[in-house]
């Protein structure tokens, strides 16, 4: 699927945004749904999640634990192709903060993104 790098951008920016919209009402299964089936989130130092259900089960604990009010510290885009594109930040949020060493977003076939891959930490 050929994309144009602004529409590719913009789809990533609505998909990570819904996903901190998600996470930040406390809906772990909005969260999960901006990944791929069969995605693969690490989350340093907690471990690594394989698939939606892992992932939602990681978010939902979180939120059960009172954490919230997630958002990216100065995030950074790189087009990677046609239809992918890395995201780094830094995050904070009511508990905790850390780095975002990437998020693969790749756009699919109907245009919106998806997470296939998530490598964060939790350094404070």
């Amino acid at each position: 699927m050929a994309n144009n790098n602004k529409e590719q951008f913009e789809a990533i920016q609505k998909a990570s945004t819904s996903w901190k919209d998600a996470f930040n009402s406390g809906d772990a299964a909005g969260c999960a749904a901006q990944y791929e089936t069969d995605a693969v989130m690490r989350a340093r130092p907690f471990g690594t999640y394989k698939g939606t259900t892992e992932i939602q089960a990681f978010w939902q604990k979180l939120i059960d634990d009172g954490f919230s009010d997630v958002e990216y510290i100065d995030p950074k885009i790189e087009i990677v192709d046609d239809t992918q594109a890395v995201l780094t930040s830094g995050w904070k949020m009511n508990k905790a903060s850390g780095m975002i060493h990437k998020e693969l977003w790749v756009v699919q076939v109907d245009g919106s993104a998806k997470l296939r891959e998530d490598d964060f930490e939790a350094t404070g």
